[in-house]
């Protein structure tokens, strides 16, 4: 089977929502100390600056089960589009203190809702053989917007804004936005929530579409997972005979995020600042590290589908703890600060190569369409909570003693290579409605 154009399309459109989560998230890291400045913040201060967008995350990822089901995942991705717009000319227009941590929590709305509703789409409308792959390009794009939000923080850093330099900063990301918006509405809806809601004849046509080779096989096994679906009832997510994807779902976020990426991603130009590096330098060795996650997300992609999703966990576990205890060493010895660079360089380039590909594959694959969305959001919530939890706590620790967070973070991934070794089952090359009996859900 090669891609059709209209699954192609439906793909890459689905994944713009994770180019915005990419670059509301990462920007973030380039005006730290303006916000600092210009708010005359503290520690904690600054850390409930940064994390305000990612307790919208939270409520986001939380709630977007809700329109996405009732309403479909394609139209409920475009009132994350208009809460992305919102947000960063809010942002760029904020009187305020107050007002940017608003406009920034209605970001994070925005980002939870589409860190669930993105993948989702994508894992409904993909067949088996490519689903890694295609779920992945929503990967691919949240770390391309992290690069595009370091390149734009250094362009412009360079355009002499003076005190408004981070308004333009933050309200960049308004123009994409609306194209986001705009494309939406060219991709067609997901086949299996049409074949949920009865639509059969609409689902059938969207497979034609994407290129689907068995049509009627494909189409009948929705239905009949439908009808299963709909034996069980309104079925709670929270039941024993799901304990694994449960479990799966949590762990999978939580150690996502115990291995600090998105607190070194908020904090970059703070982490090289306290190595002796000049803003505009920082800028530029963050671009460095927005390039290798880029790079290396790319080279997952092509192998997740061949290699499997545990294969890369187990690699990316071992690498990002070795490169996090160096980070650790460097900052306890204050000395060979010139090696800070490449070890996080090496941090960055595991992390994208395991986790960073893996994490939203697998939270849309591990639970059974009855309750995937709220699976989904579940695996989603926890992610994003512990996001917040460990930005907010980040500067604070840091302050204290620099190389206190990055012993802590090589700590949970030594812990997360047994627990992938031992729990993790692979899920590549398995329809997601084969799955349910890879995992004996009954």
């Amino acid at each position: 089977m090669t891609l059709s154009k209209v699954l192609l399309r439906s793909t890459v459109v689905a994944a713009l929502g994770g180019l915005l989560f990419g670059f509301d998230t990462a920007v973030i890291a380039g005006i730290t100390d303006a916000l600092t400045k210009t708010y005359s913040l503290s520690a904690s201060g600054l850390g409930l600056t940064v994390a305000s967008a990612l307790w919208g995350t939270i409520v986001g990822a939380m709630l977007a089960g809700i329109p996405g089901e009732k309403f479909g995942r394609r139209d409920s991705l475009r009132v994350m589009a208009v809460l992305y717009f919102l947000s960063a000319a809010g942002c760029a227009l904020a009187w305020n203190w107050d007002a940017l941590v608003f406009f920034r929590f209605i970001g994070g709305l925005g980002i939870g809702g589409s860190s669930v509703l993105g993948p989702m789409y994508i894992a409904e409308i993909a067949p088996a053989k490519w689903r890694g792959r295609l779920v992945a390009f929503f990967q691919f794009n949240v770390v391309a917007g992290i690069l595009v939000a370091y390149l734009s923080n250094y362009v412009i850093g360079l355009m002499g804004f003076g005190d408004t330099e981070w308004r333009w900063k933050l309200g960049t990301s308004a123009v994409p936005a609306l194209f986001f918006l705009a494309m939406l509405f060219v991709i067609p809806r997901s086949p299996r929530w049409l074949a949920s809601k009865g639509r059969t004849a609409e689902a059938r046509q969207v497979l034609s579409e994407i290129g689907e080779e068995d049509i009627e096989g494909g189409l009948k096994h929705m239905v009949e997972s439908v009808h299963l679906d709909q034996s069980h009832g309104a079925e709670p997510l929270f039941r024993f005979k799901y304990r694994l994807p449960i479990f799966l779902a949590v762990s999978i976020g939580m150690f996502n995020q115990l291995s600090g990426i998105n607190a070194i991603l908020y904090y970059l130009n703070d982490i090289f600042a306290k190595a002796g590096f000049t803003k505009v330098s920082g800028d530029l060795q963050a671009v460095a590290i927005g390039a290798t996650n880029l790079l290396f997300t790319v080279i997952a992609m092509s192998i997740i589908d061949r290699v499997g999703r545990k294969t890369l966990l187990i690699v990316g576990s071992l690498g990002t703890a070795a490169c996090l205890s160096g980070v650790a060493a460097v900052f306890a010895s204050g000395a060979h600060e010139d090696l800070l660079v490449w070890l996080l360089v090496g941090f960055i380039a595991f992390f994208a190569f395991s986790q960073g590909a893996v994490i939203w594959v697998y939270l849309s694959e591990v639970f059974p369409t009855r309750v995937r969305a709220k699976g989904q959001s579940l695996g989603s919530f926890t992610h994003w909570i512990m996001n917040a939890g460990i930005s907010w706590a980040f500067p604070i620790l840091a302050a204290r003693s620099k190389s206190i967070p990055f012993s802590f973070f090589a700590g949970m991934m030594v812990v997360q290579f047994f627990v992938v070794l031992f729990i993790y089952p692979e899920t590549k090359g398995v329809s997601l409605e084969d799955m349910e009996q890879r995992m004996a859900i009954s």
